[in-house]
């Protein structure tokens, strides 16, 4: 394990780029890639990403791991100073019905939804509970360079999510509006100032204005993993990181175990279209594949940092914030 202090460098290395801003890119040179439609260039991000295969040497250079009760872990961003990590606390699981009742497949359940905001040290400094009623479910979140934006729905498919928008210099919440059907997470398109979301097991995407008017949707044709955790690329595209769990055969662990297979998707907002994709198989302290919940990348150049906190509060070491590098070639 890598001391705090070397865990706190490397993400200050990248952490401009996660921000939204194209500063890292600038530092490096500007990136090459174009896009249609009179779009700016692509940023370091988009760039390094797309030379991303399975055959990159990820290597795991440091864990932070963070000394209070983070339950069930769902998404992260970086705010300057600060680090924000979504979380619910399950009180009373759901459970599923024989047949659907009143249009669910399953009970409510009732739990509390947090958003924690750390120091860089990964010190709690304050706990945000967010969400009404049966919505306490925090699912993905992103920051746009001033707010977190955090959607807090139901625990169950086809249910309900309110949107909150977080002011990460002075903590203040803001609930931006209420949505029908369940959304596991949303980004901040800085092109067009609209919020996109991806429903339960992100099957569907929508697209919001920032009152929450419904723009648009689309289904998800890709069925590779199911998306997490997603984060805002410029220009006009997201990243996100997610799992599907698959069937093991007899000899390794019966018919009722599972495998974690992770990955990583590049999306473009105008499109639609998956420009990138590729599997990400490093495994947590509790044997989770990284990208199960929050994930985030940045890139400096050819090189790119990933974070990713897969582990629950009450699993192996407890949650723990990972940190990866790989150099990609230009």
């Amino acid at each position: 394990m890598k001391t705090t202090t070397r865990w706190t460098l490397a993400v200050g290395v990248a952490l401009t780029a996660i921000l939204g801003g194209t500063a890292t890119a600038q530092a490096t040179g500007p990136a090459t890639g174009h896009t249609s439609g009179g779009h700016s260039r692509d940023t370091a991000l988009a760039t390094a990403f797309g030379a991303v295969d399975r055959n990159t040497a990820w290597q795991q250079t440091s864990k932070l791991k963070l000394n209070f009760p983070t339950f069930h872990t769902e998404g992260i961003a970086f705010a300057g100073d600060r680090i924000f990590l979504s979380s619910v606390e399950i009180i009373e699981p759901t459970v599923k019905y024989p047949t659907p009742q009143n249009g669910y497949d399953r009970s409510p359940g009732k739990g509390i939804g947090h958003l924690f905001v750390m120091d860089r040290q990964g010190n709690l400094q304050k706990d945000l509970v967010l969400g009404e009623g049966d919505m306490y479910h925090p699912g993905g979140i992103d920051f746009d360079g001033t707010n977190v934006w955090v959607p807090v729905a139901q625990y169950r498919p086809d249910s309900s999510t309110i949107v909150y928008r977080v002011d990460a210099s002075n903590l203040r919440v803001h609930r931006q509006f209420e949505v029908t059907d369940h959304f596991g997470g949303v980004v901040l398109d800085k092109t067009t100032g609209h919020l996109v979301g991806n429903t339960w097991g992100s099957r569907r995407f929508a697209e919001w204005n920032a009152s929450g008017k419904q723009l648009r949707t689309w289904d998800n044709e890709n069925f590779f993993v199911d998306y997490q955790d997603c984060q805002y690329v410029p220009n006009g595209k997201m990243l996100c990181g997610g799992v599907t769990n698959l069937p093991q055969t007899p000899t390794a662990g019966g018919s009722t175990a599972t495998y974690e297979l992770g990955g990583l998707a590049l999306i473009d907002l105008r499109s639609h279209n998956v420009l990138r994709e590729v599997p990400f198989q490093q495994w947590s302290t509790a044997g989770h594949v990284a990208t199960r919940n929050p994930v985030k990348l940045a890139a400096d150049g050819n090189r790119l940092t990933m974070w990713a906190a897969p582990d629950n509060g009450e699993e192996g070491n407890g949650t723990e914030i990972l940190t990866y590098q790989a150099t990609v070639a230009p």
